[in-house]
Parts: C-alpha cells; sequence; structure tokens
C-alpha cells in the first residue's frame, strides 16, 4: 500500500504526492462515468439508467427530509460531496491503491471546502450583512463563541473521516496479511460498507451544518414578520 505522502514527482518547489495523484484519478473517473450514463438519456431507460436515477432520486429525498426549501439549491454540492467521499474511500480495494480520505491532508480539505460552502450558501441566500448579522445574535457577546464553534467542528470534520478511514485501511491491511488469498469475504464487505458509512455521515453532517446556517436565518425572518 502506497503511503500518501510519498512524493512521485515534483512541479517546481512543489512536490506532488500519491493522494494528489489518486484524487485527481477519481475526479476524471467520476467526471467519464458522469459522461457515459448522461449522454443517452431515454423515456424509457434501461437498467443502468434506473440505478443511477435510483440513486440520485435517493441523495435528493436525503437532503430534502433536512432541508425541504432549499433542496435544490444544495443537493449538487451535497451529491458531489457523498459521491466522491464513497468512491475515495472505496479506492483502497485496489490493490496498490491508498485511499485519498486516509490522508489528514485530503479530508482537511474537504472540511475546508464544507466550511466555505456554509457561508457560500448563506450570503447566497441572505446576502452579506443578514448572514453576518446572525453571529451577533442572540447576544455580541457570544460572537467568539460562534467562530470557535465554527472552527472547531471544521476540524472535527477532518479528523473523523482521517481516523476512522486510517484505522479501516489498517485493519483490512493486517487481514490480508493475516490471511491472504483467504481472507474472510465479511470483512472484506464489513470495509466496503464501513466506507459508505463514514461517506455518508460526513455529508450529512455538511448537510446540518448547511442547513442550520439557512434555516436559523429564515427562522428568525419568519419571527419578525410574526411580529410585524
Amino acid at each position: 500500500m502506497l503511503d500518501g505522502t510519498q512524493a512521485l514527482f515534483y512541479l517546481g518547489p512543489v512536490a506532488v504526492g500519491t493522494t494528489v495523484v489518486t484524487t485527481w484519478g477519481l475526479m476524471i473517473v467520476l467526471a467519464f462515468a458522469s459522461w457515459l450514463v448522461t449522454r443517452r438519456l431515454r423515456l424509457d431507460p434501461g437498467p443502468l439508467q434506473v440505478a443511477v436515477e435510483g440513486i440520485v432520486q435517493a441523495i435528493h429525498a436525503a437532503v430534502g427530509d433536512v432541508l425541504p426549501s432549499r433542496a435544490d439549491t444544495v443537493f449538487p454540492f451535497v451529491a458531489t460531496l457523498w459521491l466522491f467521499i464513497g468512491t475515495a474511500n472505496l479506492s483502497s480495494l485496489v490493490p496498490g491503491v491508498h485511499a485519498p480520505t486516509g490522508d489528514l491532508s485530503a479530508t482537511a480539505a474537504l472540511a475546508l471546502l464544507v466550511f466555505v460552502s456554509v457561508h457560500w450558501f448563506g450570503i447566497r441566500i441572505e446576502g452579506l450583512r443578514r448572514y453576518l448579522k446572525h453571529y451577533l445574535s442572540p447576544s455580541p457577546i457570544l460572537l467568539p463563541f460562534h467562530i470557535i464553534g465554527e472552527i472547531t467542528r471544521t476540524l472535527a470534520l477532518a479528523v473523523r473521516l482521517f481516523g476512522n478511514m486510517m484505522s479501516l485501511e489498517m485493519a483490512a491491511l493486517l487481514v490480508l496479511l493475516v490471511a491472504g488469498l483467504f481472507a474472510p469475504i465479511p470483512l472484506l464487505m464489513l470495509h466496503i460498507v464501513e466506507a459508505l458509512v463514514q461517506a455518508y455521515i460526513f455529508g450529512m453532517l455538511a448537510l446540518i451544518y448547511i442547513a442550520g446556517a439557512i434555516q436559523s436565518l429564515e427562522a428568525r425572518q419568519t419571527l419578525k414578520e410574526e411580529e410585524s
């Protein structure tokens, strides 16, 4: 198994490691797969189109359950997040491939992306001034605690995914070293299930953070309308 920090080549002074290469490879594979399954959509779908539509509808329903009023707005980001992390987690099943999510730098980048997206959707929906005002609610004294909360939950996102995937890869590696080709199939299935569960948890937490920012603004607006 390759070390995610191992430098494969250099672009000037910048070292490009296996994590970066694997991440870009996964992005290319996902982009090509998306083009492949959507280039010939039909009203009378075949098995592949039915399966893809089922996945899309399931993700949209999950987003709608948490954020029904803005599901269409948030869906593309959350769906992309789920699909990428799920694929990245499962990539470690390929011999010689190190899952990017087993590298703290990759999970930190994903957590930072969620951090930015929360503020992006909040500002996009409510405007910069109205969005920033919610950090002073219900009292300006709570501003430092709001900022600390934003930072700590972002760090928790990165460390949680990294720790779970690193331990999962190590457990799978130990099983393969001990049992070789006779590794129990249930343990490999457990690896797949756990990888998908970790992707689901990360995406759901991102969705909850976005929903929390949007719904808190909408709740305050509704309260003001009722008071007036």
